[in-house]
């Protein structure tokens, strides 16, 4: 395609989230502004943000590149990611907010009146978060690199600066506005091309078998039941541990409000997931020659070369690439505001300067990582965030929000023990270091086991430190649970 339309589109994307995420600045002045847009956004914004921030590039390139690789057996990965919001609906979106917490740990910290607990807590939320922003500055490099022929780390740099301008001047409130806006960048960048496509796929000849495209097999790429009901356990619990879609319910205004962003955001990204898969379906009929760990990413932007020829190929390509840097920075940008209010009130003492500091800080971090590490494939990478998410912060979250035996030592042992098991397993499976193939099948997808590892170290320890159970948990588990007047 030309470089010249591809640029264009990126610069583009990039001018108009600065001057969004500046209409923001405008009116926020203080922490509340900065961390949860004092809590005045609205469910439909807020669906929009949250769908937006949740769309990354794990969804707008890889998934199309998992569905390529593996057919309708990727399908689980969509079903996991839309079905982990049924169960913050269910669990936990009303409760959090109606907590009064500003972020994770401030939840944890008052939930077991323990600081040691929050220390354990922000520790987690920072490597989730920076393990989350990876895979997006590697996305944005891919892409720069395909369409553009510019070196990879034009790409990340220009991600990593852009969000760190925009989340330490405007925070919360100026990434609401920007995510929301990306949401439906990234809907229109996503589904025009994959009607056009499927129009023009009508006038080109190909041979299909049905056994290519959509084969029948027991789970994600040929996998057993094991390897599916595993990744889907990460992909709903992982959900619920992400710090950057739980900060968000903090900014509703009312538990009820919460539970109304949830629904909107199903449908949201349901129907993004629909489209996204689509384009994978496509590809396998019409770039099958793309069917390689190395180069499924890029087949959402290779694939309109393939069925439309000259400048209606290259203004398709363009609106893709602009979805794709839209993906970027609302995801990355909404991973830093979250990182940044942890930090800020951790270590810096929670002021607006702070917060600032704290942002330019948590973009800097995973850029530095970005050039250190060799991109993946982007699904499978943000694959490891769920098990780690799952495995750590949503067992505590869930007994913290539903138990009142849990206690500060069973939550920092609970999250310890998982997140160290989905550590170690990352390593065994990343090194080949096991053999045998249920050995094979555990650390590859650990979930199954790592997940009620943690919760059973969690229940444990804090039954066995019955005695430590907060004064007030009953009075607090109460105001989770009461509905608002």
């Amino acid at each position: 395609m030309s470089a010249a339309l591809a640029i264009a589109a990126i610069v583009l994307v990039l001018v108009a989230t600065v001057v969004i995420g500046f209409y923001g600045l405008r009116i926020s002045r203080t922490t509340d502004d900065l961390l949860v847009a004092s809590r005045t956004v609205r469910p439909w914004m807020n669906a929009s943000a949250i769908s937006g921030e949740y769309l990354s590039a794990a969804t707008f390139l890889g998934l199309a590149g998992l569905v390529l690789l593996s057919g309708t057996d990727a399908f689980w990965f969509p079903i996991g990611y839309s079905a982990g919001y049924l169960l913050l609906l269910l669990f936990v979106a009303a409760p959090l907010r109606r907590s009064g917490a500003r972020t994770i740990p401030d939840f944890i910290e008052a939930r077991l009146d323990s600081v040691g607990a929050r220390r354990v807590t922000s520790l987690f939320v920072l490597i989730i978060g920076w393990l989350y922003i990876v895979p997006q500055f590697h996305g944005a490099a891919i892409t720069v690199n395909v369409v553009t022929g510019l070196p990879p780390w034009v790409g990340s740099v220009a991600i990593a600066v852009i969000v760190g301008v925009i989340v330490a001047a405007g925070g919360m409130r100026s990434i609401t506005f920007v995510q929301a806006f990306h949401y439906w960048l990234k809907l229109t960048a996503m589904g025009v091309p994959v009607v056009v496509l499927l129009l023009a796929a009508g006038t080109v000849p190909a041979a299909i078998d049905p056994a290519l495209v959509f084969p029948l097999e027991s789970g994600p790429g040929g996998q057993d039941l094991y390897r599916t009901t595993s990744l889907l356990l990460a992909l709903l619990l992982g959900t619920m541990g992400l710090p950057h879609v739980l900060v968000r319910f903090y900014t509703n205004p009312d538990g009820a409000s919460a539970r109304r962003t949830t629904v909107i955001v199903i449908v949201m990204i349901s129907a993004f997931y629909m489209l996204s898969s689509t384009m994978g379906m496509i590809g396998r009929v019409f770039a099958p020659d793309l069917a390689d760990p190395a180069t499924a990413d890029s087949v959402v932007l290779l694939l309109p070369s393939r069925l439309l020829p000259g400048l209606l190929g290259d203004l398709v390509t363009a609106l893709i690439v602009a979805g794709a840097f839209a993906a970027f920075l609302a995801t990355s940008s909404g991973l830093v505001v979250s990182l940044a209010g942890v930090v800020s009130q951790d270590l810096l003492g929670g002021s607006v300067r702070a917060f600032r500091i704290s942002a330019v800080a948590c973009a800097t971090v995973p850029l530095l990582v970005t050039f250190l590490t060799v991109p993946g494939g982007l699904a499978n990478s943000v694959g490891f965030v769920f098990v780690v998410a799952a495995s750590s912060l949503s067992p505590v979250l869930l007994l913290g929000v539903w138990w009142r035996g849990l206690t500060a030592s069973g939550a920092g042992a609970g999250m310890i023990t998982g997140g160290v098991a989905a550590a170690v397993s990352l390593v065994v499976s990343g090194f080949g270091l096991v053999q045998h193939p249920i050995a094979v099948a555990a650390f590859d997808q650990p979930a199954a086991w790592t997940v009620p590892l943690a919760i059973a170290t969690t229940v444990l320890v804090s039954l066995a430190n019955r005695r430590r159970v907060p004064a007030r948990a009953d009075r607090y588990i109460s105001r989770l649970h009461a509905p608002e007047r």
